[in-house]
């Protein structure tokens, strides 16, 4: 029986996160170009880690619009092929648009869930997930299979939030949400969630359960431009899971009330150039 409860606890979270990336595609494709901005220095570390080479055969898991897949893509070549993949079809179907925006030809694209990759025994070259692991069910699942189909001494690249405090461009909408029970309270990890990765020794414990004998694990720092509230909830609703869903959701009187919440906590991080900058920390790891 507990096994059955956690097999069908397992499945709900699956499919909860699956309506989540489907609802949030479109928004998160009309903000691609700040969700770029602001993540620019994780892609550049796990491209810079992950050390692709031309011909090469590269995995992205989780990958939503592409570009830190695309990227790669220009690396390793005509002769190279890139899989870009993701859990929501309608996240896939933004990422062929942003794809072919860019003319990237030596793309497969296909809807895979992490957990149970369709992909043979040490077929890529590299692995590539920014942000995607820590949103699974079962990150250790993933991990397994991610070792599987790497080659022997090839490695993966990813990237996952640091810890709650330390990231308050996420935290300000998720704690005035939760104290105004628009959102119940974040389960302790190792529940999914944007932080349920956010220790390095659970990390590391991870990838060293799924085989991996070299891995290592840097902090990247870097801070959010906001111009105000409104462009805070914008910001939030159009990208942040199920805090933008819950957001999409609020009435007009709800929501001034969670704009008024904004407007206090952003005051400690004004910038005398006007607006606000919020500190954002990642942790990247790479592992072969």
């Amino acid at each position: 029986m507990a096994h059955q409860t956690s097999k069908e606890q397992h499945e709900r979270e699956y499919q909860f996160h699956l309506d989540i990336a489907d609802r949030i595609a479109p928004t998160w494709e009309k903000r691609r170009d700040r969700i770029e901005e602001y993540s620019a220095p994780v892609r550049r570390w796990m491209l810079r880690e992950l050390g692709p080479q031309e011909g090469d055969t590269l995995l992205e898991l989780a990958a939503g619009i592409g570009d830190t897949g695309f990227e790669a893509a220009e690396i390793i070549g005509r002769s190279g092929r890139l899989i870009t993949s993701d859990l929501s079809p309608a996240m896939l179907d933004a990422a062929r648009r942003r794809g072919a925006d860019l003319g990237v030809e030596n793309v497969d694209y296909r809807v895979i869930n992490a957990e149970h990759i369709p992909l043979d025994d040490d077929s890529v070259d590299g692995v590539l997930c920014r942000f995607g692991y820590m949103l699974m069910p079962d990150p250790a699942a993933a991990f397994n299979e991610t070792r599987r189909v790497l080659r022997p001494g090839r490695r993966v690249a990813l990237g996952v939030w640091g810890a709650m405090e330390r990231n308050p461009w996420l935290a300000i909408a998720g704690i005035s949400l939760g104290q105004r029970g628009h959102i119940p309270p974040p389960p302790p990890p190792p529940a999914p969630g944007p932080f349920s990765l956010a220790s390095a020794d659970r990390v590391d414990g991870l990838l060293r359960d799924a085989r991996f004998t070299q891995v290592r694990i840097e902090e990247i720092s870097g801070r959010i431009a906001i111009a105000d509230a409104d462009d805070y909830l914008g910001l939030i609703g159009d990208t942040a899971g199920p805090l933008g869903v819950a957001l999409q959701r609020l009435g007009d009187h709800d929501r001034a009330e969670v704009r008024g919440d904004v407007e206090d906590a952003l005051r400690r991080f004004a910038v005398d150039r006007g607006g606000y900058e919020l500190p954002c920390v990642a942790l990247c790891a790479v592992a072969s």
